[in-house]
């Protein structure tokens, strides 16, 4: 069991789950790492196991081997002992019983004497192994019952120590229940979206064409012709043109052997014709000829006539049918608009809900009866019937058709209410970033969009929030996620439907969570002066190292085992500024083989939203600073060696820092300079009275080395306390 538990522990270890698209959300990173917690949890405690093996060994079977053969083997010689000398007894006393009457009188005597001598001798003996057998059954029962005491006693201390690691390692049990529900929801909305999409491309394929550079593209057959007598053969090509520059492009494509089988042929091209069907014994042919690449025209076949009208259309072939290829940039379907009637349509049924239905269980994720859904929107968005139609008091609206009538108000705009401009810029501060740094940048981007759109969703996001739908999440269900779940492809749909554009459904989702719980610093605050646009996903601000912690002491008198696994857990609980906010970055660096993050010089200066750089110097700190870039919470938490001893991952190494690392007592004090100075290089949120909380930048006066180890002693505003040593630089 033990060496099946440890095989499955290095399995989660080195476990992360592959995912598709640019990044994961903070709940899949969470699910990777909770894996890796789990296995640190299996490996502390068959590291109990053994220590309990070992105790079984020392505590039960050595206390009964010495037992055994000292009490034990004294007893068994005492019995030979004894069982000789009542044989030499009994001889002696049958021989002296032989002795003839007519022995002379001395002689009787000395036999006599010599029979009585034994007899005592014998008696002295007799007592002496009677006392030993009642000492050695006396002796049993403390002497072999101890070491049984002793051996439960450990069982009971495994099993405490089990119970002990299982309540340090309850809150990683906690939130992986809540990641993975969270991600299950976020699973079923995209998967929802990515069959709606499949039913649209059913219907209309044409209309759900990938839009991008290209005037069409798609694959088509080259006739290639060979020398007599072989004929010609029909290779199959992707093709790609571009109408403007009039450069065609075409890569050979064998399914068979997975893809490309060369490089491609490009040139400019000269006309299109299409190809009767007397002239060749093929259907959908048209010959292109090209700039000094062909000396004849080459001859192409397309799958249908339908797609042989498309190519002719787009070469300005001659007989081509003009078909409109925008039609995927149409407006969709509807007359919903962003205005008075718009407005009053989202206050009447936000009222409705308030009133009527604000506790109903899966309020805006049970849909209405679709007939229904349409009729009532139609009735809204007419401005004669709108103001005639009471949400609030009618029973012949259920609540249901009314959170659904809005949704598909919202989803009918020509635009969605976040704008297909900002859509992209929304998106990225979602796949990274802290927490503070997100909301900085959601933040400032809602006072990107047009008024209107930031009206509407402020009185749509006030709803959702605080004291209305997520309020009541214990009787609705409705959860902050959940409502993300809904509300993001809704609020955030993107430009063009595919499937690729789906996977940034989670990060929707991220962003209308960001929106409910900041409502309102989002929509009641302007953004700071200082934050001129969000970061790119790119590079991402460097998260702060795991600090020492400072009730290491309190904790030697517990197994080793155990006070490894909870000074852990403190440097995790001590390593971001909110615990129950953890940076996104915390999570993403399970495969990093560094232990702790390495500064080699002061980096440049950070303003306090910890996302943009002076003078432009984010890309040169970026590539100057890599290690800084890549979290370390979590690999310095579980990829430290095993030759290390335990303690000695505890704080970083006299290489890993440009600031003098104390050894012993004495160097601390010859290396304890008044007033040196050293400025923050990571926030940090001080979680004890004795403790300085700071931002990135902050100066701190008389710097000098503390009693607790990896701690230093400051003055900041003029306050003095601890601050982590490897949250500073020395200057």
């Amino acid at each position: 069991l033990s060496a099946a538990q440890r095989k499955f522990a290095h399995s989660l270890r080195d476990f992360k789950f592959e995912f598709i698209g640019d990044a994961e959300t903070d709940d899949e990173r969470c699910i990777d790492a909770s894996l890796c917690e789990f296995s640190n949890f299996l490996k502390n405690l068959e590291e109990q196991r053994e220590i309990l093996a070992l105790s079984v060994t020392e505590t039960l079977i050595k206390p009964l081997e010495k037992f055994r053969k000292e009490q034990l083997g004294a007893v068994k010689e005492e019995k030979k002992k004894f069982d000789k000398e009542t044989e030499k007894n009994y001889s002696l006393l049958e021989k002296h019983l032989n002795l003839s009457a007519k022995k002379k009188e001395p002689q009787l005597l000395e036999a006599d004497f010599q029979v009585e001598q034994n007899r005592k001798h014998f008696y002295e003996l007799s007592l002496e192994y009677v006392c030993k057998l009642q000492e050695i059954q006396e002796r049993k029962k403390f002497e072999c019952v101890e070491p049984v005491l002793s051996f439960f006693q450990g069982m009971f201390t495994f099993y405490h120590q089990g119970y002990e690691l299982a309540k340090d390692f309850n809150h990683y049990k906690m939130a992986l229940q809540i990641n993975i529900q969270n991600t299950r929801n976020r699973f079923e909305g995209a998967r929802w979206e990515v069959e709606e999409l499949m039913n649209k491309i059913r219907r209309n394929p044409q209309e759900h064409k990938r839009a991008n550079q290209f005037t069409i593209e798609g694959y088509l057959y080259v006739q290639e012709k060979r020398p007599a007598p072989f004929g010609s053969s029909w290779i199959k090509h992707y093709c790609m043109y571009r109408k403007e520059t009039k450069k065609f492009t075409m890569i050979p494509f064998e399914h068979r052997s997975g893809g490309k089988m060369g490089d491609g042929d490009i040139f400019f091209l000269t006309c299109c014709t299409k190809r009767n069907m007397d002239t060749i014994d093929r259907r959908f042919c048209f010959d292109i000829e090209a700039t000094d690449r062909f000396v004849t025209p080459v001859t192409m076949q397309a799958f249908s006539e339908e797609d042989r009208k498309l190519w002719m259309e787009a070469l300005d072939g001659k007989e081509a049918l003009f078909i409109n290829l925008n039609r995927a940039n149409t407006k969709r379907e509807g007359s919903a608009q962003l205005d008075k009637i718009g407005f009053t349509i989202l206050r009447k049924c936000i009222s409705a809900v308030e009133t009527r239905g604000i506790n109903d269980q899966g309020l805006y994720r049970v849909v209405g009866v679709s007939s229904k859904v349409q009729r009532l929107l139609s009735l809204l968005m007419d401005a004669k019937t709108c103001s005639e139609i009471d949400l609030e008091n009618s029973v012949d609206w259920e609540v249901k058709t009314i959170t659904s009538a809005m949704k598909q108000y919202l989803r009918s705009l020509p635009e969605p209410l976040m704008t297909y401009e900002l859509h992209g810029e929304f998106i990225i501060p979602a796949k990274s970033g802290s927490p503070e740094s997100r909301v900085n940048a959601i933040h400032f981007l809602v006072h990107k969009l047009p008024e209107k759109n930031k009206e509407m969703l402020d009185i749509l996001v006030k709803h959702l929030a605080k004291k209305s739908v997520s309020d009541h999440a214990k009787k609705n269900l409705m959860t902050v996620a959940n409502l993300g779940v809904v509300f993001g492809p809704t609020l955030m749909r993107p430009q063009e439907e595919t499937v690729a554009a789906l996977m940034d459904l989670k990060f929707q989702n991220i962003v209308v969570e960001i929106l409910i719980e900041n409502h309102e610093k989002i929509f009641r605050t302007l953004p700071d002066a200082t934050f001129s646009e969000p970061i790119s996903m790119s590079v991402s601000p460097p998260n702060a190292p795991p600090r020492q912690s400072r009730r290491q002491g309190q904790r030697n008198k517990r197994p080793l085992a155990v006070y490894n696994l909870c000074l852990e857990l403190d440097n995790v609980d001590n390593h971001s500024p909110s615990r129950e906010d953890t940076p996104t970055g915390s999570m993403d660096s399970l495969s990093s083989q560094s232990p702790t993050p390495a500064i080699s010089s002061s980096p440049p200066e950070i303003d306090k939203n910890h996302l943009i750089l002076e003078s432009g110097d984010l890309a040169d700190w970026a590539t100057n600073h890599p290690s800084q870039i890549r979290s370390s919470m979590v690999s310095w938490l579980n990829t430290q060696s095993p030759a290390i001893p335990t303690s000695a991952t505890r704080t970083p190494t006299r290489s890993s820092f440009p600031f003098p690392v104390s050894v012993s007592g004495s160097d601390r004090q010859a290396e304890s300079v008044t007033n040196r100075r050293a400025r923050a290089v990571y926030p940090c949120e001080a979680e004890h009275s004795s403790e300085l909380s700071f931002q990135i930048g902050a100066v701190f006066e008389d710097v000098q080395f503390s009693r607790e180890p990896g701690w230093l002693e400051g003055t900041l505003n003029g306050r003095r306390g601890l601050i982590p040593q490897n949250y500073v630089q020395f200057l």
